[in-house]
């Protein structure tokens, strides 16, 4: 990646047992059950900027009046439409995905940019823009769902560095392999 910024570009899920990132219908309120801002401190202190997809931007507004406490940066949420009421504490847009990466990276600064959102996340690991993919694995299976990773994605080697566990969730962390 071709700018200032220090910080690494990671896709963070949050994914059941099971191998999903969201339950049936989009419901992501399972994860609260398990996880809270509190678990892995130290990564919400690694984040200076978060890029979303709106799916995801959509998902997250809903639930975010039960669930606050999550301070990732500033956030970029990326869209091929814009909401006609705009969201003062978040940059919409709707450029290409390198152009959305490189925007949010800059604005990251010497933190790193936290990918969220499973079509979001693909594009970035399709065009090998992502550096590490952190995984906490929540002790729930959901039998159906969005999947961890979309139909079409190819084959991206990793490299494990690590795991740690908080409470009942297994982080696990890997350097994606160029």
């Amino acid at each position: 990646m071709s700018d200032t910024s220090t910080g690494k570009v990671v896709v963070n899920r949050v994914m059941s047992l099971d191998g999903f990132i969201a339950g049936p219908g989009h419901t992501m309120d399972w994860i609260f059950e398990h996880m809270t801002s509190a678990t892995f401190p130290e990564v919400m202190a690694a984040t200076g900027a978060m890029l979303i997809g709106r799916g995801t931007y959509e998902v997250g507004k809903r639930m975010s009046a039960e669930n606050t406490g999550y301070d990732g940066g500033a956030q970029f949420v990326l869209t091929h439409r814009p909401p006609d009421e705009p969201d003062p504490e978040v940059t919409f847009l709707t450029c290409d995905i390198e152009e959305a990466v490189a925007r949010a990276h800059r604005a990251a600064g010497d933190k790193n940019l936290e990918i969220l959102g499973a079509d979001v996340a693909a594009q970035c690991l399709q065009r090998g823009l992502v550096d590490e993919i952190l995984v906490y694995v929540l002790p729930v299976l959901l039998g159906d769902g969005v999947r961890f990773a979309p139909p079409g994605l190819h084959q991206i080697d990793l490299e494990p560095l690590g795991n740690v566990r908080s409470g009942g969730v297994t982080m696990l962390r890997f350097r994606v392999r160029t």
